[in-house]
């Protein structure tokens, strides 16, 4: 067995998140458009005692995270040993934090999909991408595309993946907020104020990606839940406009928020946004990032 493998994996934006009826276990039906971004966060996976698995984090909003059996990433090791039957199995996690901890941006997903490729390394498991798939669809919705990567449709709870034909790079701007929000919350407050609505993905949004039509593609991006988000961190509604009095070409909260996103046509138009929204009082952090992007890879 090898001593150590570090996985680096992508954030996700939502270009499109489309919120349906729930199903029989009381999860809504989606219909989205993931795109996986350069922001990363990478993940060292070690050998360990037997038995034990150890998590630690670093950087962004590391003093909030759980280190126990409630993280993903623990979780994630634990069915690996358990699916594989792995004798003596147990490790060291190790996990450096960029993307933002409860902003929309399926940071807690990607820390799984992480560790799944790593053990699947550290173990000489063996395992496919379609079995990782699998493996991951059990831990979170976000978890599987996060081990793809690229611009892809999910549907189901957003755990049956498609890729979509993506022409071009998209150059984004991420506005942080300062406080979080509970994805459970979100929806709950989209249940209260909101119907569900059909889970079909807008054509125009497919044939834009697939033109490369960056203006196109930030006309056509919808999020249902972001209402939801607004109405829980109204701060929200003006950092979109802000973005969007600046350049942008479309503006979106990710996922169920509460880190706004925003598509510029080129570096330099991702630039002046971002001048614009890092003076905001009502914006933590300004990050920058590209996409699309693999998804969880070793790197050593």
């Amino acid at each position: 067995m090898s001593n150590a493998v570090r996985v680096r994996v992508p954030a996700k934006v939502n270009l499109a998140l489309r919120v349906g009826e729930t199903d029989e276990h009381g999860y809504h039906r989606l219909g989205t458009v993931f795109q996986a971004l350069s922001l990363t966060d990478e993940v060292t996976v070690e050998a360990g005692r037997p038995g034990v698995y150890r998590l630690t984090f670093r950087g962004e909003g590391s003093a909030f995270l759980p280190t126990d059996d409630t993280n993903l990433a623990t979780r994630a090791a634990k069915l690996m040993a358990s699916r594989f039957e792995v004798e003596g199995a147990g490790c060291t996690m190790t996990i450096r934090k960029r993307i933002p901890v409860a902003g929309g941006m399926a940071g807690g997903s990607a820390d799984a999909a992480a560790v799944l490729v790593a053990c699947n390394e550290l173990w000489r498991l063996g395992a496919s991408l379609d079995e990782l798939h699998e493996i991951g669809a059990e831990l979170g919705a976000d978890v599987p595309f996060l081990l793809h990567g690229g611009t892809a449709i999910g549907t189901g709870r957003g755990d049956e993946i498609l890729p979509v034909m993506t022409r071009g790079t998209y150059h984004w701007v991420l506005a942080l907020s300062h406080g979080g929000l509970s994805t459970p919350a979100v929806f709950r407050e989209f249940d209260r104020v909101s119907e569900p609505r059909p889970t079909d993905i807008p054509v125009e949004l497919l044939a834009a990606l697939a033109e490369g039509d960056v203006a196109a593609v930030g006309a056509a991006m919808v999020n249902d839940l972001a209402d939801a988000a607004v109405r829980l961190q109204p701060t929200l509604e003006a950092t979109l406009q802000l973005g969007l009095d600046a350049g942008a070409a479309g503006a979106i909260v990710s996922g169920s928020g509460p880190t706004c996103a925003f598509l510029a046509d080129s570096p330099e138009r991702a630039e002046l946004v971002a001048e614009a929204l890092s003076v905001f009082s009502g914006v933590r952090a300004v990050r920058m990032a590209h996409g699309p992007v693999e998804g969880a890879k070793v790197v050593g």
